[in-house]
């Protein structure tokens, strides 16, 4: 996990309630600041970056938020504008929206505003992202792999993400798209960390002190490597169905959580 960091991040699983109780989404305005959040939506994995702000734009300031601003970001030249380092600077808190994440990474990686968002980051400032949005967050992220299909060697692409969180793989749509076996495969790769698959309409709460809290309506699927007595990942045979054995799977719902420094599920009261 790393130093510790003081915002808090909030990962969501895609497909998030927009406009019943919107609950996640409702937490996520408690976070960032209430009826005094300035919310920052980056836009820059999606290609409709003019819809999708909007459309988030209206739903939070339908749930209280004082200012929003569209901070639609396309190339990497623009990433290193001082405009856009101001308007980050300025809010209380970023949502990224979902859409292709290396878009985000290859646009925004290495550039100032990258470093003026880990520095909002560790001076206070929420971080939330949705689908493609939430698997940029940790230091390895999933881009491409099989869904809906039995575990497979060698059939997972992952990339650098933004390091808001270390030490973890997430994935989104996690149920809904059958991503278990990818999941595994990531873990097996690298079994020293933890695999994260949340559901949609569901999310992780990240807090400073390295545990979090599961929100929304469907569940979060952990995976420990650390206990893996075998594999046999290698690229020989890189279609072979994948054997992983001893490996510890956690199912969580709303009400419990996950302590990242002892590895152990806990109860949130």
């Amino acid at each position: 996990m790393g130093q510790h960091s003081k915002g808090n991040l909030v990962i969501i699983g895609g497909a998030e309630d927009k406009y019943g109780d919107s609950r996640i989404l409702q937490e996520v305005v408690d976070i960032i600041g209430g009826d005094e959040a300035r919310v920052g939506i980056i836009t820059t994995a999606t290609q409709q970056p003019e819809e999708v702000g909007e459309e988030y734009r209206d739903v939070f300031l339908r749930l209280g938020v004082r200012e929003t601003e569209i901070i639609n970001i396309n190339t990497r030249d623009e990433a290193n504008h001082e405009d856009n380092i101001r308007r980050i600077r300025d809010v209380t808190g970023f949502f990224f929206t979902g859409g292709d994440q290396l878009r985000i990474t290859s646009i925004l990686g290495g550039t100032r505003v990258y470093e003026a968002l880990h520095d909002s980051f560790h001076h206070g400032t929420a971080v939330v992202g949705t689908s493609a949005g939430a698997s940029v967050m940790c230091s390895t992220m999933i881009v491409e792999g099989n869904s809906n299909d039995a575990a497979r060697k060698c059939t997972l692409k992952m990339a650098p993400g933004l390091r808001f969180l270390e030490g973890v793989i997430i994935d989104q749509h996690f149920d809904q798209r059958g991503r278990l076996g990818r999941l595994l495969c990531g873990i097996a790769e690298n079994p020293g960390i933890l695999g994260i698959g949340i559901d949609e309409d569901t999310a992780i709460k990240v807090y400073p002190e390295e545990y979090f809290e599961v929100l929304g309506n469907n569940a979060v699927t952990v995976v420990d490597g650390r206990s893996i007595k075998s594999t046999n990942v290698s690229e020989l045979e890189p279609d072979e169905i994948l054997t992983i054995t001893n490996a510890s799977l956690h199912i969580l719902s709303r009400g419990y959580g996950f302590d990242f420094k002892r590895r152990e599920v806990i109860t949130i009261h």
